[in-house]
């Protein structure tokens, strides 16, 4: 799917194991955690993060909401 994984870790808790992965674009990355979850052999959750520059591009975002029964 063009994407690369980064790095792995183990970890104690509710999660056995995180891995993250640079993938070309989310709709590959959902592609790739779906494609694992129906092995049934494990369950992967997807987890995108944003850059700095990302955040600051949705806040320059004009967004016209009105909350529901307004």
């Amino acid at each position: 799917m063009g994407g690369k994984l980064e790095s792995f870790y183990y970890a104690f808790g509710d999660d056995d194991v995180f891995g993250i992965a640079d993938m070309p674009d989310n709709v590959s990355g959902v592609a790739f955690s779906m494609m694992i979850n129906a092995s049934g052999a494990v369950q992967a959750k997807t987890t995108v993060l944003l850059t700095p520059e990302e955040i600051d591009q949705a806040t320059k975002k004009t967004v016209d909401y009105r909350p529901p029964g307004q």
